[in-house]
This record gives C-alpha cells, sequence and structure tokens, in this order.
C-alpha cells in the first residue's frame, strides 16, 4: 500500500475526532456565554468547549470549585495557532504549568465570535497534579478572556468565571422523549416564603383523573427564576386513597403542631429532586403509574426553603413537571427511602475532620417484605444521595450472606448545592437478606456544639432514595441507633422518663435533657473519635414501612449490623500518563518517516 491510502486513513481518524458525538453538555455561565460537552469512553475522557470569545478559554477542577489547588487547562489561538496547556495551582493559588502535560488538544477553530475547543485526557493520570475523574461529583471551574494567555503575562479574567459541580461519568441517557407528550404540573401557588433559615411547605394535589393506566416518564424541576438557590429539594408523596377533594383547599407548614390530619397519611415517596438536580427520565422499561386504584390519586408536595439571609418578601411558585404517556412500559417504578431515621438520635460531636454515621436497611425489613412481595428480588436503577451543609462524602454499601458487593452508590466529593439522582450503568438486584448501609462523612471543624439530625439544612441527614422496579409495598428502611447507650457513653446513669430524656443523675447532668448534656459534655477530637467508633458498633431499632402508615412486622424490633470493614477499602486506581492521541502523534510519525523514504526524489522543487 502506498503512503497516499496511510494519510487518507490518519487524516479521516482525525475528522471523526472533529465530528466526536458529546452526549452530555451544560451551560456553565447564566449569559450562556461558555458551553461544555462531553465523552466519556474506556479509560479517557474528551471535553469540547464553545466560548464567546477570540481570547484565552480556561477549564479544570478543583476540590471546592475556588482556584486553590486546581488543575486547570488554558488553550486558545495567538498568532492563527492554536495552544493547549497543563497547568495547576498551589494552595495560595500560583499558576504553574504542569510538567507532564495530559491534556492533549483534538481540534481547535477561532472566529469571529467564538473559540472551540475538544480535547481529551485519561481519568487517571498518574499525575499528582491532576485531579483523578471518578463517579463522584466534580466541581469545574471555569475562565475566559478578550486577550491570549502567554506565560509572564496572565490577562486577568476578572469576572468572567465560574464554578459548577456536575457528575461527569453519568451513564448516557439514550431515551428519546417525544415533545408532544402531555404533562401536568404540581405547582404552588404564591407560597411566601418565611424570613427564617428553613421552611418545610407542604400542599396536596389532586392527580389528573385517566380512565386507563398511563406511566409518567419524565419528571422537571419548575423551579421560580431568582429561586435556584433558596429551593433546596422537593419531595412528592403518595397520600390516602380514602381522601377526597376537600384537602385541596390546604396549604401548610410541614411537621407543624397544626398541620392538617390528611398530611399524616402521605408517607410513601414517589419522587425526589435536590438542588442543582435536571430533570429524570426513566429507563425505557420502566414507569411511575398513574390511573389505576393502587396509584397516587393525591400527592403532597414538600419544598425545602432554604433562607439563610432571612430575606422578606418572597413569593414563590416553584414546583414539578409530569410528562406520561398512555403507552406502557414493562414495569411500575417504586422508591425507597433507605438510611438513618431523621432524628435527635443521630448526632455528630463539634469540632470533628470526619465523622461517620451509618443508615441500615437490615436483612430483617428486606427479608420479610421480599419474602412477602418479590421474593426475586427488585432491580435498583438509580439512586439519589442525601444529606445536608456539613455532608462531605457519601456511600451505599450492599451485603448478600455477610459478603460485601460492589458499591452501589458513592458520592466521595459530595456537594450539598448539587444533589441529583445517579443512574447506575448496570443495575443492581436486591433479594431477601440483603444489607444496605447508607455511609455519611460529616466535618464540623467549624462548629462548637452538636450536630443534631432534623430537618433543618444546619441540621443532618444521612439518606438514599433508591429507584426501583417492579414495585413492592415498601416505602422506608432504615433504622435508628439506641438512644441510651449514647447517653451512657457520656456518663448518664438514670433517667426520669423515656422522652425527652430528662436526666436524673449524675450530678452534672441533673435534670438536663438529652440534648443539653450533650452538648455540655467535653468534647474533644479524640473522645469524637472514641464517640464514632461507640456508636457505629450498636445495635439499631428497625424502622420498615408500608403506604397508608402501615408497618411490617419488624418495625420497632433491635437488630445487629452486619460484618462491616471500616474504612472502606476502595477499589485501586489504574492509572496511564498516556493517552490514545499520544499514539496517533507517534503513528504520524512514522507515517512521515515512511513517506521521506519512499517517495520519488525529485531534483526540481516540489510544488
Amino acid at each position: 500500500m502506498g503512503p497516499w491510502p496511510l494519510l487518507l486513513l490518519l487524516f479521516g481518524g482525525l475528522l471523526a475526532v472533529s465530528g466526536r458525538h458529546y452526549p452530555h453538555s451544560a451551560v456553565l455561565d447564566g449569559a450562556s456565554r461558555y458551553r461544555l460537552s462531553w465523552a466519556h469512553q474506556g479509560s479517557s475522557i474528551a471535553f469540547r468547549l464553545e466560548v464567546r470569545t477570540q481570547g484565552y478559554v480556561g477549564f479544570g477542577f478543583s476540590p471546592t470549585g475556588a482556584m486553590a489547588s486546581a488543575d486547570i487547562v488554558v488553550g486558545g489561538f495567538d498568532g492563527g495557532k492554536p495552544y493547549l496547556q497543563d497547568y495547576f495551582t498551589n494552595a495560595d493559588r500560583t499558576l504553574k504549568k504542569d510538567p507532564q502535560q495530559d491534556y492533549h488538544l483534538e481540534y481547535a477553530v477561532e472566529n469571529s465570535t467564538h473559540t472551540i475547543l475538544t480535547f481529551s485526557r485519561q481519568l487517571h493520570t498518574c499525575d499528582p497534579n491532576d485531579k483523578s475523574i471518578t463517579e463522584s461529583t466534580v466541581r469545574v471551574i471555569w475562565a475566559y478572556h478578550d486577550r491570549d494567555f502567554r506565560d509572564g503575562v496572565q490577562n486577568y479574567h476578572g469576572s468572567n468565571r465560574g464554578t459548577k459541580s456536575l457528575r461527569l461519568l453519568n451513564p448516557e441517557k439514550t431515551a428519546i422523549i417525544a415533545p408532544s407528550l402531555p404533562y401536568f404540573d404540581l405547582t404552588n401557588q404564591d407560597v411566601p416564603i418565611p424570613d427564617k433559615d428553613t421552611t418545610y411547605w407542604c400542599q396536596m394535589f389532586k392527580i389528573p383523573t385517566l380512565h386507563k393506566k398511563h406511566h409518567v416518564i419524565k419528571v422537571e424541576p419548575l423551579i421560580q427564576k431568582g429561586h435556584e438557590n433558596m429551593v433546596h429539594h422537593i419531595l412528592l408523596y403518595q397520600c390516602s386513597s380514602s381522601l377526597n377533594d376537600s384537602v385541596l383547599d390546604y396549604g401548610h407548614e410541614c411537621y407543624h403542631p397544626n398541620m392538617p390530619d390528611s398530611f399524616l397519611t402521605c408517607e410513601t415517596v414517589i419522587f425526589s429532586w435536590a438542588i442543582g438536580g435536571e430533570g429524570f427520565t426513566y429507563p425505557p422499561h420502566v414507569g411511575l403509574s398513574i390511573g389505576t386504584a393502587p396509584d397516587p390519586q393525591y400527592a403532597l408536595m414538600e419544598v425545602h426553603y432554604d433562607n439563610p439571609s432571612y430575606v422578606e418578601g418572597m413569593i414563590d411558585n416553584s414546583g414539578l413537571r409530569l410528562f406520561y404517556t398512555p403507552d406502557l412500559r414493562s414495569y411500575d417504578a417504586g422508591v425507597i427511602e433507605a438510611g438513618l431515621w431523621v432524628s435527635l438520635f443521630h448526632n455528630i460531636p463539634p469540632g470533628m475532620p470526619d465523622f461517620m454515621s451509618e443508615g441500615h436497611c437490615t436483612l430483617e425489613c428486606l427479608e420479610e417484605a421480599l419474602d412477602a412481595e418479590r421474593p426475586s428480588g427488585i432491580h435498583v436503577f438509580a439512586v439519589l444521595l442525601h444529606a445536608h451543609l456539613a455532608g462531605r462524602a457519601i456511600r451505599m454499601r450492599h451485603f448478600r450472606k455477610g459478603d460485601e458487593q460492589q458499591l452501589l452508590a458513592y458520592d466521595d466529593d459530595f456537594d450539598f448545592n448539587f444533589q441529583e439522582f445517579q443512574y447506575l450503568k448496570e443495575e443492581r438486584t436486591i433479594l431477601p437478606g440483603d444489607n444496605l448501609v447508607t455511609e455519611c462523612h460529616y466535618s464540623t471543624l467549624d462548629r462548637s456544639h452538636m450536630t443534631w439530625g432534623g430537618l433543618s439544612t444546619r441540621n443532618e441527614m444521612c439518606l438514599s432514595y433508591l429507584l426501583y422496579y417492579p414495585r413492592i409495598n415498601l416505602t422506608r428502611c432504615a433504622s435508628i441507633p439506641d438512644i441510651m447507650e449514647q447517653l451512657q457513653f457520656i456518663g448518664v446513669k438514670e433517667i426520669y422518663r423515656t422522652w425527652p430524656f430528662i436526666i436524673k443523675s449524675p450530678k452534672q447532668y441533673k435534670n438536663l435533657s438529652f440534648m443539653d448534656a450533650m452538648n455540655k459534655f467535653k468534647w474533644s477530637r479524640k473522645q469524637g473519635l472514641s464517640y464514632n467508633d461507640f456508636v457505629l458498633k450498636l445495635p439499631v431499632n428497625v424502622r420498615c414501612s408500608k403506604t397508608d402508615n402501615a408497618e411490617w412486622t419488624i418495625q420497632g424490633m433491635m437488630a445487629s449490623l452486619p460484618e462491616i470493614e471500616r474504612p472502606y477499602r476502595t477499589e485501586p486506581v489504574v492509572c496511564s500518563s498516556t493517552s490514545c492521541l499520544n499514539c496517533n502523534l507517534f503513528l504520524i510519525l512514522l507515517i512521515v518517516l515512511y513517506i521521506s523514504t519512499t517517495a520519488p526524489r525529485n531534483s526540481g522543487p516540489f510544488v
């Protein structure tokens, strides 16, 4: 074969790179001037930046979303020639060229308005100055300038910069939703947001009356413009089928003593959205069933408003949009809330750099519910991991007959402002007798008092929401650690009554409540570590709930824990400092060498 077919093959490959399919994309700025697209395949990931500038474009990854200790790439055109350089910053934000260049330019173009760059890198580069890309949340940082970048003359980007949390390794969404699908909206109507830190607002809705079964196949958040940082999460609950339309007049603060009794019948979570998340599309074989007797007829929407600045006069109309179809899927979807039951029994000492809590979906609960409803098991296809401001990492661990399976879901860089369902790459079957453990890590270094489990974002949660099929009658599979054992740790000997646990002895805690005594205790880091080890070994009280406030018989029983290796042993990372593009460059060199040695030599000039 002559040299020219080889060249055509090579250039055809390069053209294919420039025309690469990018299944994921996000606009990173509010003015839609900076668009990121990306594609993950095997051990590498490719990016496409389309930015409205003729100057330099910056892109990178940061542990906090700031410039310190960041992994950065800078590219653009200088004198008509494209450039791309790998940089990093240290703790004082000094920008340095990385001696190991792991970002490889694949395609570049600049016109009168935009600069477009496509480049690739390995997920794990073996370079300590690069950030490994995993299934966890990634804090992307971005910047651009109207002038080009030169070493030693670093044009400051000014306000043309920002950060956005993304999950770069989410599986590609293959389902195509017809734009003509019918939908219905569940939205609050002119709800006044109180000028207080945390508000949970509940509103009752009636699901549209349908004459036959339909499937909801997509749910989108409808967040009022300007309220993106105030609407923290939305939960949609199925309510008792015995209600009537008189409940529809009710909108009220949730968990309030004067809350309507009808709200208490709404225990089954059918959908969950949290801040930073986008719309959720069900897999092609699964849908949320509506229109039949067991399906929700009345739904309660709970909106968590986070107002730490006590802003006054805010009126909100946020909610959800649900797309549905008469073309039925093969299975009905369900949701299980797993983890730590939200209560004061969950508590975290102050000043702790890494405190770990565990919530158990016990084998006793799963065995009873699955044996009765689905002995062959259920199939999980997405998971939402949920915590509050002190949360740093969450894992969902899966045990079967004492043996730990691969993690069901994890986020080692949890971001309170970015919580969305993780689509599983492969569906996971949960069988009777399995154990599911939601493991949450917290940092309370900036706190001087105990952090309590509770509803406020300044309180904490440790929850996992599992989307699965086929739907069974199990809505909550959670646990509570033994509170009397916790009191014994701080030296409590006697109490007067069971709740609110007024203490009788010893003298230093006499007549104090459980919360007051825990706050009075002199917590040191050493004591906090001892307490952490102590709590993780305590037996747990099982919470195992059905729909309509019913309970499985195991509810309220004490259960022992599975043998758990702590800390979790992460799988070793296989890294590579060489990308396929390096191989292509080597191939180019070989082809050029081949052409130079085999082409006929002419004495005249080459034209």
